[in-house]
């Protein structure tokens, strides 16, 4: 490079450089050109996507409004917007209302076929409780108690937060309650309580505290008060080597002393020898 142009300002560097690549500018300029318009038009294109989903799905609620007749097909509707929209919070929606509305018509296999779909294809959706507590619920509709007791394990200890953890405290009480085991029914129905304290899932879980008090009152009773240990004597022994008489004069003195048989004045306890 001349030496000249190395003393120039920044913006006169760039500009020399400028005019020595300029086929490769021109070129990296037009790169950058074509890839915002194409990040531009895939955003438009998804919010576009977004917005037909949206209408859609709500074009199938409002059918089923019109009679029982259009509701009888709105598991086949519901699968549709899913499958045209598959990465859309519409579509996400649909599958999980198809599998809701399977439940509802008691086809629980085939609903838990969508429900485990949506927790696999939607596992950052907010919805992904709901569809946990919907694999759940077909477990347990199917009579697989011990994979119902489970699934709702899972759902109340890995995703805590989810708004539906109330509802799946309280079917898995229900579910230990049915098993004989009232001390985790319990534990169920007071998390419940405490959760829902003024809601219908905490007045259920009073109800049914209220009937395992009835069959399990040992369960309910309140623990024993502690018992506060009493110290042992302590025995103080004479330290080794001590002349044996200090301990018994010891004794001797600090005790009352003895009366004269027929009299009243007991005898001297302090009598010096007698003189030779």
């Amino acid at each position: 490079m001349d030496p000249d142009v190395a003393q120039l300002p920044l913006s006169h560097k760039l500009w020399a450089w400028f005019e020595t690549n300029r086929k490769q500018a021109l070129w990296g300029a037009a790169g950058i050109v074509g890839v915002g318009l194409v990040l531009g038009y895939v955003i438009s294109q998804q919010g576009q996507k977004e917005i037909e989903a949206g209408e859609a799905l709500s074009q199938v609620a409002v059918s089923q409004m019109s009679g029982p007749g259009a509701r009888a097909d709105s598991v086949q509707a519901y699968l549709k917007v899913a499958g045209e929209y598959p990465k859309s919070s519409a579509g996400a929606r649909a599958l999980l209302l198809a599998a809701a509305s399977m439940f509802e018509e008691g086809k629980f296999t085939e609903a838990q076929t969508q429900f485990e779909k949506f927790s696999r294809e939607h596992h950052e959706s907010s919805l992904l409780g709901q569809a946990l507590l919907g694999v759940a619920a077909c477990l347990e509709a199917q009579a697989r108690t011990n994979e119902a007791v489970t699934a709702y394990k899972i759902l109340t200890e890995r995703h805590p937060g989810a708004s539906v953890v109330p509802q799946a405290q309280l079917a898995l009480g229900r579910l230990y309650q049915e098993q004989n085991q009232p001390e985790q029914a319990r534990t169920q129905f007071d998390n419940v309580r405490r959760a829902d304290p003024n809601g219908p899932f905490g007045a259920e879980a009073n109800m049914r505290l209220l009937d395992l008090e009835l069959k399990y009152p040992n369960l309910f009773a309140p623990p024993p008060a502690p018992v506060t240990p009493v110290p042992s004597p302590v025995t103080i022994m004479p330290a080794t080597g001590a002349a044996p008489a200090a301990a018994t004069i010891l004794t001797a003195t600090s005790a009352a002393p003895a009366k004269v048989p027929g009299t009243n004045v007991a005898p001297p306890t302090n009598l010096a020898p007698p003189k030779p």
